[in-house]
């Protein structure tokens, strides 16, 4: 039951009932990632354009889509990535953090949990 209402009524966690209803009957399963995702297309596409989606594995974060499959999903390239391996020079993957407690908040920010912390010594106010 509780599967249930979190599809219903959440549409960042995971895939809805209205997803999956669709996936099921006009989706064709393409492949998935190292994270977990998951992606389709249209098994007969109606549009010029076939359409594509993916079905995030957890909470629906767009930065967690490897550079391979985001050129697909954007239709930069025609067909899905083989197996994506990572240069040496790339760096892993780090969740955005914008919304939570763990956000980036710059010396001086009223959000800062120090507020004592003051501003830098560059600003100096405008005077006429």
């Amino acid at each position: 039951m509780k599967q249930f209402l979190v599809q219903f009524f959440t549409w960042w966690n995971g895939q809805t009932l209205g997803t999956r209803f669709y996936t099921w009957r006009k989706g064709g399963y393409v492949g998935s990632d190292e994270f977990g995702n998951r992606y389709y297309r249209e098994k007969k596409p109606s549009r010029p354009r076939e359409r594509r989606w993916i079905i995030y594995n957890g909470i629906a974060e767009p930065t967690m889509i490897p550079p391979g499959w985001n050129a697909w999903m954007h239709y930069r390239a025609d067909e899905p990535p083989g197996d994506y391996v990572r240069r040496e020079w790339e760096k892993p993957h780090e969740p955005n953090l914008t919304g939570t407690a763990y956000a980036y908040r710059p010396p001086g920010s009223v959000l800062n949990p120090r507020p004592e912390t003051p501003g830098g010594p560059d600003y100096e106010p405008w005077k006429p």
